[in-house]
């Protein structure tokens, strides 16, 4: 059983080493490449997997659960209520105008009215995991097309509860489950209606109040212990705790996953969360696409080709046409409507968990649902191959865009923008240089090692996340491929030096302004090939302030007038809190006095440039006369 394990992982981790570089070399993207290393070593192809790659699928499903909880990380509650029409709305649209047109036409082609609905519903789905991988790959998730298309994949996630309650009600005889299908996993069903629903609402509440109360006092625990396996550990827990809950519930996972995701969205360990979930979430998603690929029944496909392929191109086409008029509807320009309605054209992976149920409960008969599932794979397969006709071509063709822009230059429609200064440390000397920009109008992203200090500064009002800077994948994720300037305010020498590295290789645009423990550390920082070194003082961390305002556009003699602005408050404030022993009345003063040195600095512009209009109306007059 061993070897029969490790003969199957490697032939997966195999082909998809193999295929994924080609497949990205050739433009076609990474998931393309791992649909096709499936159908190599599937039954249709090489045959060193066999039908086991059925079962796989629903084990690597848990990478799109993954998914969906890095998704909630990065959508604070906030923001997704601001995206409330575009679930609630265009999403929502979606899954009924789908749902009635196919029911509609299925009937036409004389199908019952159970089994048509059934249908209508099952092609309503798209495909989470290829839509947000693709989108991701091409840096197109936060433009008008991507938040769309998140919006419309959310609200179909969702829209998976109540239909695995309807399909039971259109059952014509019993189903060939025996009691094994997905509906009896779930703990509650021998329970009343009424109890059904109470004990689902208490457990998306458990998780809120977990996420939002329980959690970080644990993940502060861990961060303590300084053995970032034991992190990741408590990630991957949290994770597997919430799947296992909502199943044993009759809930998605996936949606458990979203909300826990969302609640720890303001958390100082998003970022951290999300770089220790991410390795797993790629792979097990890979694993799910080269099971995919597996899956497709060519021998059946081979019997009755036009009837597939008819099917495949005639469901995608509708679907495209419906989603590209709610995209009109709701005022979605034409290269985003183009990106939107095509990439969620296809048919997606919870289609196969409703072929699966429905086969169990006896709503679709075993041929019907052995074509719909062949029809699902190819359509799912077809999504990166029609992304990129619509990339190469019908974005430069149908769009009006000039012939020498390209297309990611094009897609500016961004709802959301980053945060154009990134601080890696937020000791005396990083937080000095984050309350000096803060005050001037400018935001941080901030990522500290130290648990401790995260902690009370958040308590103190900051907005400060935990984890390590000198990872790449962490960086990525805090936006330093979007951001302008890199403080580095790392006390420990030796990571200044590894994120230095880092920062030059993969992130070579971002300009870095380094603190410097004393002549010998600025010695090493110069040999590095930095240009700008602090040596840490109170005078040198403004100074250092006042240099990122100037490459951020601000005027160099403004930019000194606040910094003097800031230093004469900063001397005011230190002989007050010196005197103050207790932690909570110093946690209360030092945000006071943090919103009064805003204040005043903000006044202070204000002024300035009052002053400035002042001046023009009087050489107008002085012109005039």
């Amino acid at each position: 059983m061993q070897e029969t394990f490790f003969f199957q992982a490697m032939i997966y981790l195999a082909a998809a080493v193999v295929m994924v570089p080609v497949a990205k070399r050739l433009g076609l993207g990474s998931v393309l490449g791992y649909l096709v290393a499936g159908v190599i070593i599937g039954p249709a192809g090489l045959k060193f997997i066999g039908m086991e790659g059925q079962d796989i699928m629903h084990f690597a499903e848990f990478g799109v659960v993954m998914m969906l909880f890095v998704i909630g990380l990065e959508l604070e509650p906030s923001r997704l209520w601001r995206l409330r029409k575009s679930i609630a709305g265009l999403g929502g649209l979606q899954v009924g105008i789908t749902t009635v047109v196919v029911t509609g036409i299925a009937m036409l082609f004389q199908i019952g009215w159970k089994e048509a609905l059934a249908l209508g519903m099952i092609v309503a789905m798209s495909s989470t995991a290829i839509v947000m991988q693709t989108l991701d790959e091409k840096g197109w998730l936060k433009t008008v097309a991507g938040q769309s298309s998140f919006a419309v994949l959310l609200f179909q996630d969702l829209a998976i509860i109540p239909m695995l309650a309807i399909f039971p009600l259109l059952a014509d005889h019993v189903g060939a489950a025996d009691g094994h299908g997905a509906g009896s996993t779930s703990l509650v069903n021998a329970l009343p209606a009424w109890q059904q629903a109470v004990v689902v609402l208490l457990s998306v509440a458990g998780i809120v109040v977990t996420g939002k109360y329980l959690l970080r006092p644990v993940f502060r625990v861990m961060a303590r212990t300084g053995m970032r396996e034991m992190f990741t550990a408590t990630a991957l827990l949290l994770v597997v705790g919430i799947a296992v809950l909502m199943t044993s519930v009759g809930l998605s996972p996936a949606l458990g996953a979203f909300v826990a995701g969302v609640v720890l969205a303001n958390s100082e360990y998003r970022h951290e969360l999300e770089s220790s979930i991410d390795p797993f979430k790629g792979l097990l998603l890979g694993l799910f696409f080269i099971s995919v690929g597996s899956s497709i029944d060519f021998p059946l496909v081979a019997s009755k080709p036009a009837v597939i392929i008819g099917l495949v191109a005639g469901l995608m086409i509708l679907k495209m046409v419906i989603l590209f008029v709610l995209g009109k509807i709701f005022g979605v320009r034409n290269a985003q409507n183009f990106i939107f309605s095509i990439g969620l054209s296809q048919i997606g992976e919870f289609a196969f968990v409703l072929l699966s149920f429905s086969v169990q409960e006896g709503v679709l008969g075993k041929e019907l649902t052995d074509t719909m599932t062949a029809v699902v794979a190819i359509s799912m397969a077809m999504t990166p191959l029609a992304m990129m006709v619509n990339e190469k071509w019908i974005l430069t063709r149908f769009c009006l865009v000039s012939a020498g822009l390209q297309v990611q230059q094009r897609l500016s429609d961004v709802e959301e923008q980053d945060n154009p200064v990134i601080i890696a440390g937020y000791g005396h000397f990083g937080n000095t240089i984050g309350r000096f920009l803060r005050a001037n109008g400018v935001e941080a992203t901030v990522l500290d090692n130290d648990s401790d200090n995260v902690d009370f500064l958040r308590r103190m009002g900051q907005k400060v996340y935990f984890g390590d800077a000198t990872r790449y994948e962490l960086l990525d994720i805090a936006g330093a491929g979007r951001a302008q300037v890199i403080i580095i305010a790392i006390s420990d020498e030796e990571k200044r030096l590894e994120l230095i590295e880092t920062v030059k290789k993969h992130f070579p645009n971002l300009h870095m302004l380094v603190r410097s423990s004393n002549r010998n550390d600025a010695y090493d920082l110069m040999n590095a090939g930095m240009m700008h070194i602090y040596r840490e003082t109170f005078d040198t961390s403004l100074r250092l302030g006042v240099d990122a305002l100037k490459l951020l556009g601000h005027r160099a003699h403004e930019a000194t007038r606040m910094a003097k602005t800031f230093f004469v408050h900063d001397e005011r404030t230190l002989k007050h809190l010196s005197s103050i022993r207790n932690d909570e009345e110093y946690i209360h003063a030092a945000r006071k006095h943090i919103e009064e040195l805003e204040l005043i600095m903000q006044a202070d512009r204000e002024a300035v440039h009052l002053n400035a209009l002042a001046g023009w109306d009087r050489r107008a007059e002085v012109e005039s006369a």
